[in-house]
């Protein structure tokens, strides 16, 4: 597929987040693997069988941007747009979405397009943040403390 524009604002975003990340790469190795991934980064197919997920969005995809995937119950669906089926019927991609994510990470061509973007998007406070939240608790209930006074208090002893 080659580096793009889209791939690396992927890795940007990926870069970017606060926390980790996984990024899954779709590398082509034209010794162990040559055209592993024809099937749908070739430049005539792609748009066709890659879903590109962006955050609150339908998800449509085709080079005319004529299909979609809607959710059944907890299963995908490609559908074809028209004949009384709309952007509306779509499943609206949320990255705060814990079960779409697990059905988007099972979606995989020929039966779907492959999903490329970002499928899961946590939020939480990071270590550093909860030890500073830790330690503000602390010093709240008991003060700010005294190195000195603990190294000197009646809990010591000496070693001769």
């Amino acid at each position: 597929m080659g580096t793009t524009k889209s791939a690396i604002s992927r890795l940007e975003a990926a870069g970017r987040h606060k926390g980790s990340a996984f990024v899954e790469v779709l590398q082509n190795c034209n010794i162990f693997n040559d055209g592993a991934w024809r099937e749908f980064t070739e430049r005539d197919v792609r748009d066709d069988r890659m879903l590109k997920l962006r955050h609150g969005e339908p998800m449509v995809f085709g080079a005319a941007a004529d299909k979609g995937i809607r959710i059944v119950g907890m299963r995908p669906e490609v559908v074809t747009l028209g004949n009384g089926i709309t952007e509306a019927d779509l499943a609206v991609h949320d990255e705060t979405d814990d079960a779409l994510a697990y059905i988007l990470s099972r979606m995989f061509w020929p039966d779907y397009p492959v999903p490329i973007g970002v499928l899961r998007r946590v939020d939480r406070p990071l270590h550093h943040q909860l030890v500073d939240d830790q330690i503000e608790r602390a010093r709240a209930q008991k003060g700010e403390g005294d190195l000195r006074e603990l190294l000197f208090s009646s809990d010591t002893w000496t070693i001769s």
